[in-house]
């Protein structure tokens, strides 16, 4: 355990910059490896999240090499060309990598077995079981569907046409990187809009993919298998998920002014912003541009007032990770947000709904639980009260260590976390950047 009280100390200013993109790191490593020939990725998230990801390809036979801060070299195998891993797959606490990773694996002649830390062995897998097995791979998991797990590939695996059940960018992914090596066209109808990173990837690497809207409103994604995929070179845009903490600790703490450099707003991502704006925050894109497919833009974040409001549960899947960090700038706003369709918070890392329900009543926010999200009455703007006897607890999860910090800028004394150690999942420079903005005071 690695506690540490979180207190204010001050506003936020200057200019930062957040690690590369989590979603499009993990992909951009593993289509690289699938891709004949050498390919470059810079911004590359180092955290231990794509690290996991980079191990499991290396295992399977591509050349992985860093070459410099946030700079990596990938010499890939081809697709259809991966190799029989040696040894368990330690996916650590990436939920991300094991699931795509399952994809890639099941139309392959190979097995592998995945394995992972103490959450994500507690995660379910069997939504990417159901589809993966219709396409002929086996699985054999611990009981409920979790890890540790054995997938044994399918050569050659069926294409398949596959209506995502619930939304999930995970799922989708994992259904369209199993067609990479699958005779065929195989189908993801999303009745749902989810974060399209690998759909954009996945044409910047030459495969052949076209994403039609049917007569429902649905998403139809149809992938060519048996791609051949060209090499490329990758700039990862910084991850909006991560430049979300800062924003609201912005928004929050008087007397901040910052900017948020190279944040990606890929408008399956960043729907936070267009929340918070709504709250009333100051939220403005300076330098907008287009970045290898992806929109990008710097963000300056002013302290503002923010009034509640009924969080639209259409925009769900484009915030999906940000709401922690959302349940803090509610709790200090003005009036009553209400936020539902959250069912799958319940299966992230921790039960978010819940954790964050007894972290912030730890912090002396005023919140209801309810089946599908929280009910928050803020503060009007004052301080939460902070200061309680025993740490929030974190559960293993990145995302509310990272939340109950912010919370802890915005409280009179201080916000205690049980454990940061896990921030490094996601965000290993979270703390040192955090210092800096408010040393730049």
């Amino acid at each position: 355990m690695r506690p540490r009280r979180f207190t204010a100390t001050g506003p936020l200013r200057g200019r930062i910059r957040v690690p590369g993109d989590k979603s499009i790191s993990h992909r951009s490593l593993m289509l690289s490896s699938l891709a004949v020939g050498e390919s470059r990725v810079t911004g590359l998230l180092e955290g231990e999240d794509v690290l996991s990801t980079a191990a499991a390809m290396r295992a399977m036979g591509a050349d992985i090499e860093r070459t410099g801060p946030g700079e990596w070299r990938i010499n890939g195998v081809g697709v259809g060309a991966l190799l029989q891993p040696a040894q368990a797959l330690d996916m650590g606490n990436s939920g991300t990598s094991t699931r795509l990773l399952m994809g890639l694996v099941a139309s392959h002649p190979i097995t592998a077995c995945f394995t992972g830390d103490a959450s994500l062995s507690k995660r379910p897998m069997g939504r990417v079981i159901a589809p993966l097995s219709e396409m002929g791979a086996t699985f054999t998991a611990y009981p409920g569907g979790r890890l540790p797990l054995m997938v044994q590939g399918a050569a050659p695996a069926v294409p398949i046409a596959y209506r995502l059940p619930v939304a999930s960018a995970q799922v989708k992914s994992a259904v369209l990187l199993a067609g990479l090596n699958t005779p065929g066209t195989t189908t993801v109808i999303e009745p749902v809009p989810t974060r399209d990173h690998s759909e954009r990837m996945l044409r910047g690497f030459g495969a052949e993919l076209t994403v039609e809207i049917d007569g429902e409103g649905a998403r139809v994604i149809r992938l060519r298998g048996e791609a051949d995929l060209k090499p490329q070179v990758i700039d990862v845009p910084g991850d909006p998920s991560s430049a979300a903490f800062f924003a609201v600790a912005a928004l929050l703490v008087p007397g901040s002014d910052l900017v948020i450099e190279n944040v990606g707003l890929n408008p399956t991502r960043a729907a936070l912003f267009d929340v918070l704006r709504q709250m009333g925050g100051s939220i403005e894109e300076l330098d907008a541009r287009d970045v290898g497919g992806e929109p990008v833009a710097d963000l300056r974040v002013r302290h503002s007032p923010l009034t509640g409001i009924a969080v639209d549960p259409a925009v769900v899947p484009s915030m999906v990770d940000e709401f922690p960090v959302l349940f803090v700038a509610a709790a200090l706003a003005t009036g009553r947000t209400v936020t539902t369709g959250l069912e799958e918070l319940r299966v992230k890392e921790s039960d978010r709904i819940s954790a964050m329900r007894a972290a912030l009543e730890l912090a002396g926010a005023t919140v209801r639980e309810t089946e599908d999200g929280l009910i928050i009455d803020g503060t009007g703007g004052d301080p939460l009260r902070g200061g309680a006897n025993h740490p929030v607890v974190t559960h293993l999860d990145h995302r509310i260590a990272m939340a109950m910090a912010v919370a802890g800028l915005a409280s009179k004394a201080g916000v205690e976390v049980d454990d940061t150690r896990p921030i490094a999942t996601s965000f290993p420079t979270f703390e040192a950047l955090l210092a800096g903005a408010m040393q730049a005071a």
